[in-house]
């Protein structure tokens, strides 16, 4: 967690105009403080205390397994190292 590009803990105080970056699953997500709550609230009253703009996350590619056809045995080992070319390349 990031504050105004500084190292912050959870604890940290908050003004409105401050930058938060958070890191999650990977990304990170970028929120401006734009009002300051005293007590708890629902999560959209909470929703309208800050601006996203957290950049547009890539579409996940998923990868199309290769399909063999019915009772051709075991792939051979060629065939075993492509797919693992195949499969090592969307990773």
């Amino acid at each position: 967690m990031r504050l105004n590009d500084k190292p912050a803990k959870a604890a940290q105080i908050v003004v409105p105009g401050d930058t938060i970056r958070v890191r999650q699953s990977g990304f990170d997500r970028i929120l401006e403080v734009t009002a300051v709550i005293a007590k708890r609230v629902g999560a959209d009253i909470a929703a309208r205390c800050y601006v996203d703009h957290t950049p547009v996350r890539p579409k996940e590619v998923i990868p199309q397994v290769p399909v063999r056809d019915r009772g051709a045995g075991r792939p051979t080992k060629k065939d075993r190292r492509e797919m693992e070319r195949l499969r090592d390349n969307f990773r």
